[in-house]
This record gives structure tokens, sequence and C-alpha cells, in this order.
């Protein structure tokens, strides 16, 4: 088994209005002189939960995470249906890890994304190119429509069962167009009877098109239905916007990158976000290196992948 650092419990924590009637919670952990580092967490709508701690040497860095807005124990909760989403969006994002940045007094940070926090970790650092010190990055996704329709489409070919249940789910009238679109319409409906079946479909098509790597198990946070209604609520709405980002931008912007290393760890089975994102974002971005995990799936789904990410973690510890 690859051999995390122990758990690092915060040494502060917070809660930063970040403006439109938001409250994100934040948290840093570590050496508080330590190298700044910056989590950002997948979904949308996962949450920083204390394993991410994990993945640095609390000795050298000063580890900062924060739920993104809408989820974990930011304010307000987009599992409630009350809760509008208008002002959830990466542009929103960026703004308040800006805001986290300057209220903690750091100038340049590492960034440590998975999943969807590549796509923003990606959007950050091409935007602040002078706050971001390294990306360290895994499961890499630009959320492009491209994507989006691949993960909602197009792997029913490989799932073909499971994909008819997902797709069944929506009104037939509508199974032929944006899936995401409907599921997104069916998470607004004000009955909730439908709202949990939207999620619980949703949710467990998610469990389906990452489960390519050996030993996958589901992930038991989908048995709450707080839970799966707060993250497809915004993994649909990030969706359907293509992650509110120009399409093929981070891809067309990665010049921005220049003079940042990066390092992005990726498994070739990871049908769910195709290796070829990553491959073609490291022909345009020369400072970072990919690391392709053979065998290996979404997420951090076996030991090489832990183990790369902790052998960045550390290689970028002590760089300035």
């Amino acid at each position: 088994m690859a051999e995390l650092y122990p758990p690092a419990e915060p040494y502060e924590h917070g809660m930063l209005d970040v403006g439109d009637g938001n409250r994100v919670y934040w948290e840093t952990c570590g050496n508080p002189a330590g190298k700044p580092a910056l989590v950002l967490h997948g979904g949308p709508g996962s949450g920083a939960g204390p394993f991410w701690r994990r993945l640095f040497d609390p000795a050298a860095y000063r580890i900062v995470l924060f739920d993104q807005r809408g989820c974990g124990r930011s304010t307000p909760d987009a599992a409630d249906p009350q809760t509008a989403l208008a002002a959830n969006t990466t542009p929103h994002l960026i703004a308040d890890i800006e805001l986290l940045r300057q209220h903690l007094g750091i100038d340049a940070w590492l960034v440590l994304g998975g999943s969807w926090g590549v796509t923003l970790a990606l959007a950050y650092a091409e935007q602040y190119p002078g706050h971001a010190s390294a990306l360290v990055l895994f499961s890499v996704t630009n959320t492009t429509r491209r994507e989006v329709d691949w993960v909602t489409r197009d792997m029913g070919r490989v799932f073909p069962e499971e994909w008819a249940r997902f797709c069944d789910a929506v009104p037939e009238r509508e199974r032929d167009g944006s899936l995401v679109e409907a599921y997104a319409r069916m998470l607004e409906d004000p009955d909730p009877a439908v709202r949990d079946r939207a999620a619980r479909e949703w949710c467990r098509w998610e469990d389906v098109h990452v489960s390519t790597h050996r030993g996958y198990k589901p992930d038991p946070r989908f048995e709450d239905p707080h839970f799966r209604l707060r993250f497809a609520r915004l993994v649909t709405h990030y969706w359907r916007h293509a992650g509110f980002l120009e399409d093929g931008a981070l891809l067309r912007d990665a010049g921005e990158l220049a003079g940042i290393p990066g390092v992005m760890i990726h498994g070739r089975m990871d049908i769910s976000g195709p290796p070829d994102v990553a491959w073609r974002l490291a022909q345009v971005w020369p400072d970072a290196e990919l690391v392709l995990i053979d065998e290996e799936g979404h997420g951090l789904s076996g030991d090489a992948t832990t183990e790369a990410l902790l052998a960045a973690t550390d290689r970028f510890r002590t760089a300035q």
C-alpha cells in the first residue's frame, strides 16, 4: 500500500465571505511557515475531506483546503433546492481562490487538483500564472463539451446496460438530446421525488463510468441522499455550461503556464477521462511531466497513482 503522510489536523480555519451571499469554509494545516499549497477538490461538489491533507509532508508544507461554493461546509448548501446557482461558476471560484490567497497573506502556492479540480487549477493558473508556483494534477480534465458528451453518451458503448438505465430515467422526449440538460431540469423539479430519483440515477452512473480499474468500490457518499442531491446539482450545473469556459480555452491558453513546473498523473484505464486530454496538454506545456499509470483508472484508483502524487509533492516541497 502507498504510505500517505500521517493525519494532520488544522491549526486554523474559518468561513470567508466571498460575496453573493456565499461563505466558503477554509482550513490550514501542516507547517505555518512551510511552502504554501492549495488543494482543489473534484466534483464539482465533492468537498475537501481530510484525506487530501495526507498527500503533503506536513513538516514542509502549509496546506490549504477549502470547500468550493455550495458544497462541504460552505454555505449556502447546493443540496437545498432553494439555493440558486447563478453565482456559482468557474469565474466565481477563481475569484474565491484569489480572495482566499490574499486573506491568508500568500504570494504564490503550489496548486494540487484532481478531476474537476484540474480544470479549475488550469483555469486559475492561466489567469494568475504569477501566483502558481507549481501544479500537481491527476485525472486530468478540461470539462469541454466533447468530454461531457463522452461521459454522458459515448460511454454507453462501454457500459451499454448501465447507460440504458441512466438514459431511461430521462423523459422519453429528451433522450436524444443533452442528457446533462435533462438531468439538470429534473434536479430542479418542484417534486422532491423527481429530484431524488434524478440524483440517485446520476450518481449511480457516476459510480459506473469511473469503475474501469481493478478492485473498484462504489463511492459510499452516494448512499447519502443529501450528498447525492448536492453533488448531482453542482456537476450538472457545471457540465451543462462546459465548465463556464470557452470551449478549448484551457488548451489554447496553455502558453500562460510557461515557466510553471507541473506533474500530470493519469491512469491509462481512465476511460471516464481519456488520457488524450492530458497528452494534448503536455504537448503545449513544456514545463510539465506527464506520468501515465498502467492499469489504473480515474481518481486515486491504486497505489501507483498515489505514489506518483506523493513523489510530486515531495519533489516540489523545497523548490522556490
